[in-house]
């Protein structure tokens, strides 16, 4: 029987939680929580559980990779039930594989409970479909932030010519970098960008321009929660007749427009 499970906590709407996922937390005899894990999802786990934040925002970590495997292997080996939550889905940018190592190391069962990744749950809040038949036939999952703090070393130009939706994690600090680089290895300027901070909460903002564009409104706008950035020809599709003004604030790199959120 596993001992230690790895859960997707989702992008932060606690309704888009699976049922399993909440089981296992009512179960849990230790949580070990990222940060960016809505407060309304941890206050789900068994009254009797101990909560431990482990941090892990994007630039900042209240503990090391190599302590929270620590902590895993030692939890479990006291036989306690141990959830590992983590933000999104644990096996897109979940730093999952080196937790999975160190269980194995230690012949430590567990169970993976996948989530709902933000780049899924950003597509469904705007109603655009991040593959579009005859215009976007790949999407790709890309890190904005490299191990050592800067700009990953993506292949720029294939992913240019991929002629695929681009979706960046972690990517508002390098995002002028990015686009840069985009721009240098062929993309045209206009290619539609969206900068998505907190999706699928109720403060979700949604910053929309092109490549060249959207760095600067981001920069502008001075986010402060998680941003995803999505690019791509998929993202050009008309605003639908029925589309639910009141969903999201929006703000457009060209014409300003705001559009608040409300919620009853």
């Amino acid at each position: 029987m596993s001992r230690v499970f790895l859960i997707g906590a989702g992008p932060g709407d606690p309704e888009l939680l699976t049922i399993k996922a909440l089981r296992r937390l009512l179960s849990a005899d230790v949580v070990l929580h990222d940060s960016l894990v809505d407060a309304r999802i941890i206050g789900m786990a068994s009254p009797a559980a101990r909560l431990i934040d482990v941090g892990k925002r994007c630039g900042r970590h209240s503990a090391s990779q190599s302590e929270i495997c620590r902590l895993l292997v030692a939890e479990a080996l006291a036989g306690h039930v141990v959830v590992r939550l983590k933000g999104g889905d644990p096996m897109v940018f979940g730093r999952a594989s080196e937790e999975m190592e160190a269980l194995r190391a230690h012949n430590i069962s567990f169970e993976i409970i996948p989530g709902i990744t933000a780049a899924t749950a950003a597509a469904a809040a705007l109603e655009l479909s991040l593959s579009t038949r005859g215009v976007a036939r790949s999407v790709h999952f890309l890190t904005g932030h490299g191990a050592e703090g800067g700009l990953p070393a993506h292949d720029w130009v294939s992913l240019t010519k991929s002629g695929g939706t681009l979706v960046v994690y972690m990517g508002s600090q390098t995002l002028g970098g990015m686009a840069a680089h985009f721009i240098e290895s062929g993309m045209e300027p206009d290619m539609p960008a969206i900068a998505v901070e907190n999706a699928s909460l109720a403060q979700q903002r949604t910053l929309r321009g092109t490549i060249a564009t959207l760095p600067r409104l981001v920069e502008r706008e001075a986010t402060t929660g998680p941003i995803l950035i999505m690019i791509g020809q998929a993202l050009q599709e008309a605003v639908p007749a029925n589309y639910n003004a009141g969903a999201h604030a929006e703000i457009s790199g060209k014409a300003a427009t705001v559009l608040t959120r409300c919620f009853s």
